[in-house]
């Protein structure tokens, strides 16, 4: 008979309205709990106080898996997150998939996660090496639940076909073995009602919730139904669990019922009345169970199984249910079958379908920026606010010329918004970048707001109308953010809109301090960044937690951009002496809270402006200026070493050379190696409607004047990246080819196409030794933004070793064309400083210079390569750059 339990544990209000999970620690020292809110609690078994806290996490979290030390959660927006037990705080992301996560399960030996998502496939990712990625895809429907066995070697996979799948996972490649049908229902991933297959501790088992509203064992010998755990619900059963022992099963519903079976007679015990359940947690080792709720409760209950019942809680490990147990059948001298292998049918297995992703190439922590700026005279808040227009008179900087000399009244940079424009007639582009466009329209009463992205994919355009009157946006892959001046009594707004459409997020609006305007403003996949006219910085999360406000040193705030966890803030400085203020710039990692540079300063030619600053789509700081040169930042993340690097001079495009050809240019972004802009015709400054088409240009740092030859740029371009370990070779031999082909052009070459090759080739090595100077600090820094994915590490780390490669391959191109020269001897000492300036220090590009001088009858020069190679490799590198110059 059912004992109905009197004293009543209190709810514990742990999360918001929602789904709640939970999940003890195999030590059973802690109880893990996940939900709507953004914040994770982690319960101390015995201590009946306030739980400690994770607010570093993702908001809707569906599912948590724990070891004791560390857990995962999966969310709503795709992501799985790892956690660490030993100081409480997020860790990295293990995985990121496109549609909401339903459930995660760790291996046994917590080596492996699996993800269940709505996506058409399960993800087995694993924990120490997240590149190492198993997908099975046999099922071909979307997961709602997920278990592994107790040994680990099979995973059931429920689908909502209504079908459980049941994989291997003893080969190199998952196979799938099983299709159970006629056990669950079809249903759809957000219902509460449970079809997770429940693996009895004896490993040879699992219940299953039925349609019926009953629980159904089905043996792994032979996957047939054994026995049922019936008439103890009248509504769908929302959670299965058995104890650490197998002795009893918990069970809930929604019928408000809560019970504890028998497994050996599958009767009831005892029995809750608890609305909304929909999740169960045994404690490893006590009288004690934890149950959350729909309702954002959870209820850790202490003699979960009555007094006259608890007995059975330290029974060994008793039998799952079945209907003709072989263990009882087998006699003192019968053979026992394994309790883990007996599950495989005895046929031969079938070669695998698929169903394994080695490594994948494509990183899931994506990493799109969208800090792009541009010079926005309208903004109307800095000086001369209470003026529509400055008046023909005003300085460049929007303020009357002074009649004192400029150290009384200094210049001061104007603000400027990233990827937007001046009014023009009724209309403004708000943002410009590489995921889309958004511009207003004002309509008087209101202004009607239009957002498009390039790629119709992955987002739906749309616009709204505006009764704020948003003079400011930003837009990346996660959302669109939106702010408006202040007007009147109303205070100034930030507004920020997900694009996720199978989340039910609501948009938020935050106000600001009666007052404060916008200067500024950046949203990265992390945070959202405000500069305002009070000078404060203010940062919030993706869901509108301020997360931190700070007053900067250099101020009026100029403006300021952002990427991931990176935030660039740009303010007036000290006085020049032309009486321009200097622009200062401070990046920091606001996760980490951690300065990469301090108020350090732009470089900028006198009298020259910022019109744009972005982070490249790798991640590096980017600035364009009014001079039209594009600059990078070379060891930013190192303190006080940072340096401004030009990447382009627009005013010495091949398209300009002719001198009857006047355009600007709009910058948009770095990415891909090139500079993507808007060109602009008639001398205008900003793009105007209907939207001009996006052109990119390669990247060409200022050498000389005049434009590289067509020819050197196709002899200089570095090869796509391929695999540096069987490739050396190659490389070595196609530089040989490529000198041997310059033979025939040898006849009819002036001195001018020398200078030309010799000018591409240098273009070539300065671009390449740069790119592997960022790659090097993004690799010394962990990837950057606080990456801990050793695929992205593995990827650059290959990619650093084939631009190297590719440096010293336009070194010897170099060579060559040194060589070819006229002069003889008399350039050796240039020729030999190029063979010194390589990277190689496996020797092979020695010999390949020395090959190349012999081929040109260079022999004193070859004699020197010679020379200087032993030295190297005797000496070792440190010596060996310390007595070049001595040597030769």
């Amino acid at each position: 008979m059912a004992t109905v339990i009197a004293s009543r544990p209190r709810p514990r209000p742990a999360h918001t309205q929602g789904t709640t999970r939970c999940a003890y620690t195999p030590d059973g020292t802690r109880l893990v709990t996940v939900g709507s809110n953004n914040t994770i609690r982690l319960y101390k078994t015995g201590f009946d106080g306030e739980p400690a806290n994770i607010d570093d996490c993702q908001e809707q979290n569906l599912a948590v898996a724990s070891s004791n030390d560390f857990f995962v959660a999966g969310a709503e927006d795709g992501t799985v997150s790892y956690y660490s037990l030993a100081n409480n705080m997020f860790d990295k992301f293990l995985l990121r998939t496109s549609l909401p996560v339903r459930d995660v399960a760790l291996s046994p030996d917590n080596r492996w996660c699996a993800v269940a998502s709505d996506e058409l496939t399960v993800k087995l990712v694993n924990i120490e090496d997240n590149t190492k990625l198993l997908t099975l895809k046999e099922h071909g429907k979307p997961t709602k639940h997920l278990s592994y066995d107790p040994k680990g070697s099979m995973l059931a996979v429920s689908c909502t076909d209504g079908v459980i799948y049941v994989y291997s996972l003893t080969a190199e490649h998952p196979e799938l073995i099983r299709k159970v049908d006629g056990v669950i229902g079809r249903m759809e991933t957000e219902s509460e009602a449970s079809c997770k297959a429940a693996w009895h501790p004896d490993g040879r088992a699992f219940a299953v919730p039925t349609p019926t509203r009953e629980i159904q064992v089905v043996s792994k010998n032979d996957w047939e139904k054994q026995r049922v755990f019936s008439k103890g619900h009248d509504g769908d059963i929302t959670a299965v669990a058995w104890s650490p022992n197998g002795a009893l099963l918990a069970s809930a519903g929604n019928d408000k019922k809560l019970l504890i079976w028998q497994t050996k007679d599958q009767t009831v015990l005892a029995r809750y009345e608890y609305p909304n359940v929909i999740d169960i947690a045994w404690h490893p080792s006590k009288n004690l169970a934890s149950f959350s709720t729909s309702d954002g409760e959870v209820f850790i209950c202490d003699d979960f199984v009555p007094e006259q019942y608890a007995s059975l809680l330290r029974l060994p490990k008793q039998p799952a249910p079945f209907i003709h147990d072989p263990l009882a059948e087998i006699g003192a001298h019968g053979r026992r079958p394994e309790p883990n292998g007996a599950g495989l049918p005895s046929r031969p297995r079938r070669g695998s379908m698929d169903s394994l992703d080695d490594l994948l190439d494509d990183d899931n922590f994506g990493d799109e920026d969208d800090g792009f700026v541009v010079d926005d005279d309208g903004a109307g808040y800095t000086l001369n606010a209470a003026r529509k227009r400055a008046a023909e008179d005003d300085g460049p900087f929007g303020q009357r010329p002074s009649k004192r000399g400029n150290f009384v009244q200094p210049q001061l940079h104007p603000s400027f918004q990233p990827g937007s424009t001046p009014w023009r007639g009724n209309r403004k582009y708000l943002c410009l970048n590489l995921i889309g466009f958004v511009w207003t329209v004002d309509q008087d009463s209101h202004n009607t707001v239009t957002v498009e992205f390039y790629d119709h994919e992955f987002h739906r355009d749309f616009h709204f109308t505006d009764t704020f009157l948003y003079d400011k946006a930003c837009l990346n892959d996660k959302g669109a953010l939106f702010s408006c001046p202040p007007k009147d009594d109303a205070p100034a707004v930030v507004f920020y809109r997900p694009h996720e459409t199978w989340t039910q997020r609501s948009d938020w609006r935050i106000d600001l301090p009666k007052g404060e305007a916008v200067l500024a403003m950046s949203l990265s996949d992390t945070f959202i960044t405000v500069t305002t006219t009070g000078n404060y910085v203010r940062i919030y999360t993706l869901f509108g937690i301020p997360y931190r406000v700070y007053r900067p040193k250099s101020t009026p705030i100029v403006t300021c951009a952002s990427w991931k966890d990176y935030v660039l803030t740009m303010g007036n400085g000290p006085v020049g002496a032309d009486g321009m203020c200097r622009l200062l710039y401070t990046i920091e990692n606001i996760k980490k809270d951690e300065i990469c540079q301090n108020e350090d300063t732009v470089a900028l030619p006198e009298g020259a402006t910022v019109k744009s600053v972005f982070f490249s789509d790798n991640g590096d700081p980017c600035i364009y200026d009014s001079t039209g040169t594009l600059l990078t930042l070379l060891h930013w993340q190192q303190p006080s070493r940072a340096s401004w690097v030009p990447l382009l001079d627009t005013k010495l495009l091949p398209r300009l050379a002719s001198g009857r050809k006047k355009e600007n240019y709009f910058p948009i972004a770095v990415a891909d190696n090139k500079f993507h802009c808007i060109i602009l015709k008639g001398g205008d400054q900003y793009p105007y409607f209907p939207r001009p088409l996006l052109s990119e240009f390669d990247f060409s740092i200022p050498l000389t004047s005049g434009p590289a030859s067509k020819k050197g740029k196709k002899r200089s371009k570095p090869s796509r990246p391929r695999n540096p370990d069987d490739e050396d070779e190659e490389m070595l031999s196609s530089a040989e080819e490529e000198s041997d082909s310059a033979d025939g052009d040898e006849e009819g070459r002036g001195e001018d196409g020398e200078d030309a090759e010799s000018l591409a080739l240098a273009q070539s090595y300065l671009l390449t030794s740069l790119r592997a100077a960022q790659l090097a600090d993004a690799l010394a820094h962990g990837g950057r933004a606080g990456a801990r994915s050793s695929r992205s590490t593995a990827s650059q780390r290959a990619l650093l070793a084939r631009l190297e490669l590719d440096a010293d391959k336009a070194l010897l191109q170099m060579l060559a064309a040194e060589c070819r020269g006229a002069g003889g001897e008399e350039r050796g000492m240039r020729a030999l400083e190029m063979v010194q300036l390589m990277r190689d220090r496996s020797g092979r590009m020695a010999e390949a210079a020395v090959k190349v001088a012999e081929r040109y009858g260079r022999e004193l020069l070859s004699t020197k390569i010679r020379e200087w190679a032993e030295k190297r490799g005797d000496a070792g590198e440190d010596e060996d750059d310390d007595g070049d110059d001595e040597e030769f």
